[in-house]
């Protein structure tokens, strides 16, 4: 698949085929996301999965996704969560824990983005379909899924096979996005 192919065609993917993903698979996805870009090459993605059925279930639950309905369907159909998590205290910082721009702890969720979109983007070559879920709670998640110490949750990402591929909305054009100054 060419790049811009993917980047046109890859959507949110809501509804899974009832098949399992393969650890292998997941991997070699992994391996290409890992050269998404980051804060002085800080490399802070790490990609938790869960494939065991009643963990899915369980992060799919009111607590885990905050009641939010769409979220806790999505999620209870995939058979594959990635937690994106990312190391804490090193994008966007200084060796001495001072950081290094004014946007303090935003370069942690802006490195996460690119790393999220670059795993989705990997996925979809490979034919899986992802959706990035960003309302969560940590501390529900951390009680069914175990987070390594100095990690925190930035992204909860349902995967697997596209039941069906949505169209895509809208986009804007050029004209209204882009300005010469």
């Amino acid at each position: 698949m060419e790049l811009l192919q993917g980047i046109r065609e890859r959507r949110s993917i809501r509804k899974f085929q009832d098949r399992p993903v393969s650890r292998e698979l997941l991997g070699e996805i992994v391996e290409t996301a890992a050269y998404a870009p980051s804060w002085k090459n800080s490399q802070t993605a790490r990609y938790l999965v869960v494939d065991d059925r009643d963990k899915i279930l369980e992060l799919a639950g009111e607590k885990c996704m905050m009641g939010f309905e769409k979220n806790m369907e999505n999620l209870s159909k995939a058979p594959a969560v990635v937690l994106l998590t990312g190391v804490k205290g090193r994008s966007g910082y200084e060796r001495d824990g001072s950081f290094s721009t004014s946007r303090g702890t935003h370069w942690e969720s802006f490195d996460a983005g690119i790393a999220a979109q670059t795993f989705c983007l990997a996925a979809w070559a490979k034919g899986l379909g992802t959706v990035i879920m960003g309302l969560f709670d940590d501390q529900e998640i951390a009680k069914v899924v175990p987070i390594p110490e100095g990690q925190q949750i930035m992204a909860v990402i349902a995967v697997g096979y596209p039941l069906d591929v949505p169209e895509a909305p809208r986009r804007k054009g050029a004209e209204e996005l882009l300005a010469f100054l």
